[in-house]
């Protein structure tokens, strides 16, 4: 069975535009620390000159594949971890972890990783990670020296229990069977 590449392409013009605006960023990529830009910049840059070379009607079909929803949510998680650094509350939880742990870089893993686990239980990782990564930064700004177990803490203990539940879920396509078995090895799941 024998395939052509000319039956698959259905708008040529379209695939010269887009092999240039792909070497264009390609390019942009290569230079973009010699140009003072970031990568990102970079990225988009190629993105949104392709939707314009493209034309409208292409330009809304794409716009109405985008995750508004997704982009709005992540855009008002930054504002949301932003103000709370502005403010001075992660600043302020970043010192009373570190008063209460002294500065001892195995209880502040500790906590941290404790602080983790208890919390993905109850709230989804994605908020809950980006609000910890600025407490973290601030607790090396702190004293405490080495933030490499403390990153490592946030990761293990953020392995959240609904994720674990999820993945044993999936496995157990018998809900009944998986409901028992659950309530008997949820809690030492746990507390492991």
């Amino acid at each position: 069975m024998e395939m052509s590449e000319k039956e698959l392409l259905t708008d040529p013009k379209l695939l010269r535009k887009c092999l240039i605006v792909l070497g264009l960023t390609l390019i942009g990529f290569f230079t973009h620390q010699t140009l003072h830009l970031e990568s990102a910049t970079v990225a988009l840059a190629g993105a949104f000159l392709l939707l314009l070379l493209t034309g409208e009607h292409k330009l809304e079909h794409a716009l109405t594949k985008v995750e508004w929803m997704t982009i709005f949510f992540f855009v008002g998680l930054f504002v949301l971890v932003s103000g709370l650094v502005e403010t001075g509350v992660i600043a302020e939880l970043a010192k009373r972890a570190v008063d209460l742990t002294g500065g001892d870089l195995v209880a502040t893993s500790m906590l941290i990783l404790w602080l983790s686990a208890i919390a993905s239980a109850f709230i989804d990782n994605i908020p809950f990670v980006a609000t910890m990564i600025p407490m973290i930064q601030e607790m090396g700004t702190m004293g405490v020296s080495n933030l490499e177990p403390l990153w490592w803490s946030l990761a293990l203990g953020g392995v959240s229990w609904r994720q674990r539940h999820a993945h044993r879920r999936e496995r157990q396509p018998d809900r009944r069977r998986y409901g028992r078995q659950g309530r008997l090895s949820d809690p030492v799941r746990s507390i492991s």
